[in-house]
């Protein structure tokens, strides 16, 4: 099975900026003017996974709450402080998250939609 999360959002360039060059996604894919929407899809090649944004002349209405996460886990504690690193360099909102088990096993942003995320080395099995 392959799995997409799709989002629609306020700046799709914001978002392509934060995804990709801050939290390292790459861009898999990316269409224009289809049924009135432009959007790209960002992930890691040959994963099952990724992330799709959309944009269109209509807003988003939608909201998160402070439990809405996208999680990350980082291959290695060097890999998690680069990424850190980027998100701090960037300026990206830290917070704290409402659950208290991703204070002590990450670190909790929000993107540029307000949604948030955690970069994480501790991965669950």
């Amino acid at each position: 099975m392959k799995f997409r999360i799709a989002r629609h959002t306020k700046d799709l360039n914001r978002i392509i900026d934060f995804y990709g060059r801050i939290l390292g996604l790459k861009v898999l894919g990316e269409f224009k003017d289809h049924y009135n929407y432009n959007g790209v899809f960002l992930g890691i090649p040959g994963e099952s996974w990724h992330l799709e944004f959309t944009v269109s002349n209509e807003p988003p209405s939608h909201s998160s709450d402070d439990d809405d996460l996208l999680v990350f886990y980082a291959e290695s504690l060097d890999e998690f402080n680069k990424i850190k690193e980027r998100l701090v360099a960037n300026h990206v909102r830290h917070v704290r998250p409402k659950n208290p088990y991703w204070e002590k096993n990450g670190i909790t942003f929000e993107d540029p939609d307000g949604f948030r995320i955690v970069i994480s080395i501790i991965r669950i099995r």
